[in-house]
């Protein structure tokens, strides 16, 4: 049984979110806690020439209140914004909260897949704790 649940969270995939809380509850320990996390990728430096105002505290307040509402006031769920790539920071996340578990969602892959890795590949292989790959 595992004590904190890591689930990442790709807001542009939320209805998979619900698989993913069924199978931490299953596997989490009596007292245990969950955490949503999402991971919002910088924009690259081509594109912030052209906008005028830095949207980065309105796209993790707003990340965080989807985030918030997927949580459902559930008190054992706690909701989580980083910044970066998400195979790097979601391992990076849960190894500095001692996580011992990250759910993670994974498509079905293809041979582009193979050769520059998915999301899920980049977190198992970074992860200190235990990943459940949900598909």
């Amino acid at each position: 049984m595992f004590n904190h649940v890591v689930i990442g969270v790709a807001l542009d995939h939320a209805e998979m979110v619900a698989g993913k809380l069924e199978l931490a509850r299953k596997v989490m320990a009596p007292g245990g806690r969950i955490t949503l996390l999402t991971v919002l990728e910088d924009v690259p430096g081509f594109v912030a020439e052209f906008v005028d105002d830095k949207g980065e505290n309105h796209l993790t307040a707003k990340a965080n209140a989807k985030l918030t509402e997927i949580a459902g006031g559930d008190e054992a769920i706690s909701t989580a914004v980083a910044k970066g790539k998400p195979g790097v920071q979601i391992p990076i996340y849960a190894d500095q909260k001692g996580a011992d578990l990250i759910v993670v969602g994974s498509h079905h892959p293809t041979a582009t897949d193979y050769f520059l890795g998915s999301t899920a590949s980049r977190i198992a292989r970074r992860a200190h704790c235990a990943v459940l790959i949900n598909r």
